[in-house]
């Protein structure tokens, strides 16, 4: 068959939209930065283009989005496409830029922000690098507005990523300059200045590199519960017993608020948990009211499973890694005259010696309360050693 240059041609240009397409385009994606602006008078979008351009230099995509702009919808950005909260979770690291009001952060970014609430709530931009960049006149509150901002991201667990204080060259030192240690901001209502400066946009060239260096440094683990797999050692001692006691460790709870499932101090682990079976309280209630002794008994079983649950994510998928039980402490839903705490503790004390031996052996206080978190009939604190 015989083709003519024309045919080959666009032969050759739908080859090149194939392999865009289907071969480029999934190394981009995984590699894909946003750069989220509110910017209606056009300073904030182009230090974003710089800070882009900075992102690309380390071999990243970066893709510049906006927020919808409430106040002046139909403003000189147009062109640029509108981000949406759901999307902030597929990228590998995000830049927030936006105008100054009053030292905080623009209206439309904040009110963006507050649609991420049920991305907060699963923290699923946990250690995701993220930088900041603002836009603002003289004596507007810059780097107020940026540390204003770092409180959204720090609550969703994102990595900060600064400006610091680059010695870069040629910076013309006889104007003032909207470089902040926090991140770069430009003065953009001196009268007779045209801002950006350019060496503002250098600045902004020089954080969008440190993103980029950032998110090729960064390993990101969103799920603090996550053990690593090529740690997790199956055939354990721990886990032996654990089979031989017939006992199968829940799947690890995971926090219902603002904290941690596990804090390491030195060698030292720290868990708290209450009698979550399945995502439900085991026995709701208070005991010898609405809760019988058995059933909570059987209460403090599982809340102690849950804590071993958590201490296995803690000592690195092994429980071998503990080197002793030092302390639990016991709470439990009682009337003012119960008096049997001990007996009840001593279902969670006894499954730890059972599992742990002599490492298991350890001190212990027990209270009771007349009301605990989520209508648990017990919470257990408890204190592991494992090696360092």
């Amino acid at each position: 068959m015989k083709f003519t240059s024309n045919t080959m041609r666009i032969f050759g240009f739908m080859l090149i939209c194939f392999y865009l397409t289907k071969g480029f385009a999934m190394d981009i994606s995984n590699k894909e930065v946003l750069i989220l602006i509110d910017s209606s008078g056009g300073n904030t979008y182009k230090l974003a283009e710089s800070i882009k351009a900075g992102v690309v230099n380390k071999g990243l995509h970066a893709v510049i989005k906006k927020v919808p702009n409430k106040v002046d919808p139909q403003n000189d950005l147009n062109k640029i496409p509108i981000a949406t909260a759901d999307e902030l979770v597929k990228y590998r690291g995000i830049a927030f830029g936006a105008p100054i009001y009053f030292g905080n952060i623009s209206t439309n970014m904040m009110d963006f922000m507050a649609q991420t609430l049920d991305i907060w709530k699963k923290q699923e931009l946990s250690n995701v690098p993220a930088t900041v960049f603002m836009s603002g006149c003289s004596g507007s509150g810059s780097e107020t507005a940026i540390i204003s901002f770092w409180n959204i991201l720090a609550s969703h667990g994102m990595t900060i990523v600064t400006l610091g204080n680059p010695s870069l060259p040629d910076i013309n030192k006889a104007i003032p300059q909207g470089n902040t240690p926090y991140g770069v901001t430009t003065r953009s209502c001196m009268p007779g200045d045209v801002r950006p400066s350019k060496d503002e946009l250098k600045y902004a060239y020089f954080q969008g590199q440190k993103l980029a260096s950032a998110i090729n440094s960064t390993k990101i683990q969103q799920d603090p519960l996550a053990a690593p797999a090529k740690k997790e050692i199956t055939t354990s001692k721990v886990e032996e017993r654990l089979n031989k006691l017939g006992i199968v460790l829940p799947i690890t709870p995971k926090p219902v608020g603002n904290y941690v499932p596990y804090k390491i101090v030195g060698n030292l682990v720290y868990i708290n948990q209450v009698a979550l079976n399945n995502g439900k309280i085991l026995y709701p209630g208070m005991i010898e009211s609405t809760v019988t002794e058995k059933q909570a008994k059987l209460a403090t079983q599982q809340t102690i499973l849950n804590i071993l649950s958590v201490l296995k994510v803690a000592a690195n998928g092994n429980l071998d890694n503990v080197k002793q039980v030092v302390q639990l402490s016991g709470t439990f839903n009682t009337q003012p005259n119960y008096t049997n705490h001990a007996g009840l503790m001593n279902e969670a004390s006894n499954l730890l010696v059972s599992i742990f031996g002599d490492k298991g052996i350890h001190t212990r206080a027990t209270f009771g309360a007349n009301s605990l978190p989520l209508n648990s009939p017990v919470e257990i604190q408890a204190i592991f050693e494992i090696n360092s």
